[in-house]
């Protein structure tokens, strides 16, 4: 059967059911609540050579970087005497391998179709903690030793068996190993599943017909992207925002874009960003690479399937030793969260002068990473959210609001979750009215959680927009910014966008989110 625009379709959609199928499982065999009800996870789909064919609608940051964590695994055991085998699984966190920060675990497994490799299903999950040295395996960290365990490409399985002392190495320094097991294997079963449905497909189409509409997907895709480009004035746009502080110190960090279009290529040069900074928000270029990837699919009037060719007319150049590009071993542990919303908001902010009516502002620009962790009875609890906030107006409607944006795509963890799970009351929950900014079109409002902390627990806080608002476009208000606040004994302090503290029995931590841009006069 040829390839046309109706098979075309046809196989998109067998490929995606595929990844949106092991999403199901993983979600529903999970244990810890930031996968179950934050659904922290991406799956995706890959054909023989690595490339990706088709994802599911998860994580942008996830999905855009997987590739390279995928790239690794590949390379690792495929030109080496060991190989993969059917039933091998292969998982790796390393940021430096592909990985994005040490709490997402990846892992990859391969399906055999007449012997040979056809494809490899992937899943790529946020762990609650895989140590370091703070609960939630965020910390305010100087070099990347302190974030966790590295996981450098390894078999978890081998031909089916466990390798047992990978398992007990990983659940050793987790502080909730029983939580690691059940996430773990939950992510196993998301590989089983998917890799049975490509199996099922392969028997019913041939491996023929499935191999030649996953290279036409590819090139689809590429050819959107490249149509979408092309709708872009040719020219070059410069856009500069900063990051507030590395959790070290608080002080401007420079992301600067320099996007240049021409015809149906882009290229874009972060190389004027500031160097590589001593605290953990550094991005490796994974990231960049995801961030710059997902901002300009946003571009696109039509429904591009996202696999390998939506990043074929994309060139990105970052400068080595920045905090783009950062060098082995710097820290990391929120370049993934952070930075790389900062990174969408200046390529949107340069796209925004080449296309003045059609990007939304900023939206609140910050993930507001809260880890907590302790011990109760005995036993170590531990637990990480982040939390939405406003989006930005468009030039057609306000934005809206209380919800996760851009390099998210989970959801707020509902109370009824978060209480049965660690020690802690919400004592308030709701929207942050008028956090938005003002304009024709009125930013999304952000969002005020009150925790009570019922036992001792270390707390650790990853967020920004805390000194710089988000930006609004064609004259509209800034979003207001957000701010942490403790009570204690009845006394308010405002402390910083990164924290660590210990909290105590009756402190109320005041997360209050930043709104959105406004849009227009």
């Amino acid at each position: 059967m040829p390839v046309d625009a109706i098979s075309l379709a046809v196989f998109r959609n067998l490929f995606a059911s595929v990844a949106e199928e092991m999403g199901e499982t993983l979600q529903r065999a999970a244990f810890s609540p930031n996968i179950r009800e934050r659904l922290d996870f991406s799956c995706a789909v890959f054909s023989g050579d690595g490339r990706m064919v088709a994802q599911a609608a998860h994580i942008p940051v996830h999905l855009g970087s997987m590739p390279a964590s995928v790239a690794y695994a590949l390379a690792t055991f495929l030109d080496s005497d060991v190989g993969i085998q059917q039933g091998d699984v292969i998982i790796l966190n390393d940021p430096y391998r592909g990985g994005t920060h040490l709490p997402d675990i990846t892992m990859v497994s391969p399906v055999l179709a007449g012997g040979k490799i056809a494809f490899f299903v992937a899943s790529r999950a946020h762990h609650a903690d895989i140590g370091g040295m703070s609960p939630g395996s965020l910390p305010l960290s100087t070099e990347l030793y302190q974030e966790g365990l590295i996981i450098p490409p390894i078999k978890l399985l081998l031909s089916g068996w466990y390798n047992e002392g990978v398992m007990t190495l990983l659940t050793a320094n987790s502080r909730a190993p029983q939580e690691r097991i059940g996430d773990i294997e939950a992510q196993l079963a998301s590989h089983r599943v998917g890799e049975n449905r490509l199996h099922d497909i392969i028997i019913r189409h041939g491996i023929g017909q499935m191999t030649d509409h996953a290279e036409a997907l590819i090139n689809y895709a590429r050819m959107m992207t490249e149509a979408t480009i092309s709708t872009i004035p040719y020219g070059v746009y410069v856009f500069e925002d900063m990051l507030e502080g590395d959790g070290q110190r608080e002080t401007p960090i420079a992301i600067k874009v320099r996007l240049s279009v021409l015809e149906s290529q882009m290229v874009v040069d972060f190389s004027e960003s500031s160097p590589q900074v001593i605290g953990n928000v550094n991005a490796v270029e994974a990231i960049v690479r995801s961030a710059v990837g997902y901002a300009v699919r946003l571009l696109s009037a039509d429904d591009i399937p996202m696999n390998h060719g939506n990043f074929e007319p994309i060139s990105v150049i970052t400068a080595e030793g920045s905090v783009l590009n950062p060098r082995f071993p710097a820290a990391v542990a929120v370049g993934n969260t952070e930075t790389s919303q900062r990174i969408v908001d200046v390529v949107l902010g340069a796209l925004a002068l080449a296309l003045p009516d059609k990007i939304p502002s900023a939206s609140q620009g910050t993930m507001n990473n809260l880890t907590v962790g302790g011990i109760v009875d005995g036993r170590q609890f531990v637990y990480y959210e982040t939390i939405g906030g406003g989006h930005g107006a468009s030039p057609h409607s306000n934005g809206i609001s209380g919800r996760h944006s851009h390099m998210t795509n989970t959801l707020n963890t509902p109370v009824e979750a978060l209480e049965p799970s660690i020690p802690v009351r919400v004592v308030a929950y709701g929207l942050r009215e008028n956090s938005g900014g003002t304009g024709k079109f009125r930013g999304g409002d952000g969002i005020r959680r009150v925790y009570e902390f019922l036992s001792p627990a270390t707390v650790t806080i990853n967020s920004e927009r805390r000194l710089r608002a988000p930006y609004g476009l064609s004259g509209g208000g800034v979003g207001r910014r957000g701010v942490n606040t403790l009570v204690r004994d009845g006394k308010a302090k405002v402390i910083g966008g990164k924290a660590t503290f210990v909290a105590q029995v009756g402190d109320l931590l005041v997360i209050e989110t930043p709104g959105g841009g406004g849009w227009g006069k």
